[in-house]
C-alpha cells in the first residue's frame, strides 16, 4: 500500500498551481519558436536503443531500457537532439534547408539527483539544420535570450564560448587525444586543481604551462576576446575567435548582447559540439537553465551530413528559478467562482458560460450552497471573485 502512493524516483507530480504555471510558460515558449519560423514537432517517447546511442555519445548505462518489439532494445529518449536528427535524416529529406524545428517534451535520465535534475523532466528548444554561419549560430542563442525573458526570468546571463578555441590551444602545443580529454572533463567537472595538475605534468615550457591554465578564467565582455589572440598562435584558435567576434556584433543588433558573457573556458563535451557552446544562469541555481551550441557531425552519424545548432531550455529549472524569485505568476486576475441559490441552477448556468466567453476562467457549483459557503470556497481556491446569484 505504501509504494502505490508514492512516484518513482526522480519522478514527480504538479499540482493545480504548479502545473498551470508549466502551461503557461510552454504556450509562451511554443508561440515564441513559431513566430521566428520554428515548426513543432512530436517524437515517440520510445526508440530504439542503436538511435538513441549513434556515434556512442551517451553513457547507455542511464537510460531506461527494455526489450520489446521482436527482442529489440528500446530505450526512452534521454535527450531530444537525436530524435530530431533522426526526423531530418528520414523524414525530411526534401525539405529546403535550413530547417527549423521546435519541440516541448518530457525526457529521461537515469541518476540524476541534484535538486532541478529529475529523472524524466521537461525541455523546450529549437533545432536550425542545414546552416553553418555566424548568423545562425547568433539566432539561436538570440532566441534563447528570448525564451528566457518569456518565461518570466528578467534577471540572468547567457556564458558563451568555442570548442574549437580549446581545441586550437592543445594543438598548439600538441596535447595528446587522452591528456585533452582528462583536461576537458576537469573543466567539465570545475576541478581546477586537478586540471592544474595534468598540466604541471605536460612536458611543455613554463609559458605554455600558463597559458594552458588560464583558459578557465578567460571570461569577460568583448575585450576579452582581443585579449584572448594573444595567447591564441594557431588558425583554429583564431577562427573560433573570429566568429565569435561576429556573433557578439549579431547579439548586439538582437538586443540581446547585455545578457552575453564570453566564456572562453566553458566546455560541453568536446566529441559532441563542434563550434561556439553556451549556457544561462540565473542567480540562486547552481545548474544552468539552458544549454546549447553546434553540433556539426551529430547528422553525419544517420547518413546526412549537415551542419546544425541548437539549444534546450529546462521547464523545471525555470520553474524552480522564478519560485526563487517569487515571480511566479498565481495570476488569479481572471477567475471566478459562480455559485446559486436553490432553483438558480439554470441562470448560475448562463453566468459561467457568459463569464468564460469573456475570456475567464468560471467555476460553476454543482450544487446550491449558501453565500457565506461559496465566499469561503473561493478564498479556499485563490479565486479572485465569486458570484453568488439568487
Amino acid at each position: 500500500m505504501e509504494n502505490i502512493l508514492k512516484v518513482p524516483y526522480g519522478t514527480r507530480d504538479f499540482l493545480p498551481l504548479e502545473a498551470r504555471e508549466k502551461r503557461i510558460i510552454e504556450n509562451k515558449l511554443a508561440e515564441l519558436f513559431l513566430k521566428w519560423g520554428y515548426k513543432e514537432v512530436v517524437t515517440p517517447a520510445v526508440e530504439y536503443l542503436d538511435t538513441l546511442t549513434i556515434g556512442g555519445r551517451f553513457d547507455e548505462s542511464r537510460m531506461y531500457k527494455f526489450t520489446a518489439d521482436e527482442n529489440k532494445t528500446l530505450a526512452l529518449r534521454h535527450e531530444m537532439t537525436i530524435p530530431i536528427a533522426r526526423l531530418a535524416a528520414s523524414r525530411f529529406k526534401e525539405s529546403a534547408l535550413p530547417l527549423k524545428l521546435s519541440y516541448i517534451s518530457s525526457v529521461y535520465r537515469g541518476g540524476e539527483t541534484q535538486k532541478g535534475r529529475q529523472c524524466e523532466f521537461y525541455q523546450a528548444g529549437v533545432e536550425l539544420i542545414g546552416e553553418n554561419s555566424a548568423m545562425a549560430d547568433a539566432e539561436t542563442v538570440a532566441l534563447a535570450v528570448e525564451g528566457i525573458l518569456a518565461s518570466g526570468i528578467k534577471k540572468f546571463q547567457i556564458s558563451l564560448g568555442e570548442v574549437d578555441f580549446i581545441k586550437g590551444l592543445f594543438e598548439q602545443y600538441n596535447i595528446s587525444e587522452n591528456i585533452a580529454v582528462k583536461l576537458q572533463n576537469a573543466m567539465i567537472k570545475h576541478n581546477l586543481v586537478s586540471y592544474e595538475n595534468i598540466i604541471d605534468g605536460l612536458d611543455i615550457a613554463v609559458e605554455g604551462k600558463n597559458i594552458l591554465k588560464e583558459i578557465p578564467y578567460l571570461k569577460g565582455k568583448s575585450e576579452l576576446l582581443q585579449k584572448a589572440y594573444g595567447v591564441a598562435l594557431n588558425p583554429k584558435s583564431r577562427r573560433a575567435l573570429d566568429r565569435l567576434f561576429e556573433m557578439r556584433e549579431l547579439l548586439k543588433t538582437y538586443g540581446a548582447a547585455e545578457y552575453i558573457v564570453f566564456d572562453l573556458g566553458l566546455l560541453r563535451d568536446m566529441s559532441y559540439y563542434t563550434g561556439m557552446i553556451f549556457e544561462a544562469y540565473t542567480a540562486g541555481l547552481g545548474f544552468p537553465l539552458c544549454g546549447g551550441g553546434r553540433y556539426d557531425r551529430l547528422l553525419s552519424d544517420f547518413g546526412r551530413p549537415l551542419p546544425a545548432t541548437g539549444f534546450a531550455l529546462g521547464i523545471e529549472r525555470i520553474l524552480l528559478a522564478k519560485e526563487r524569485e517569487h515571480s511566479l505568476s498565481g495570476d488569479t486576475s481572471e477567475t471566478v467562482y459562480v455559485s446559486y441559490a436553490e432553483g438558480k441552477v439554470k441562470e448560475a448556468i448562463l453566468k459561467a458560460k457568459e463569464m468564460r466567453a469573456e475570456g475567464k476562467c468560471a467555476e460553476l457549483a454543482l450544487k446550491a450552497e449558501r453565500e457565506e459557503d461559496a465566499k469561503e470556497y473561493a478564498d479556499i481556491n485563490g479565486y479572485k471573485e465569486y458570484i453568488y446569484i439568487l
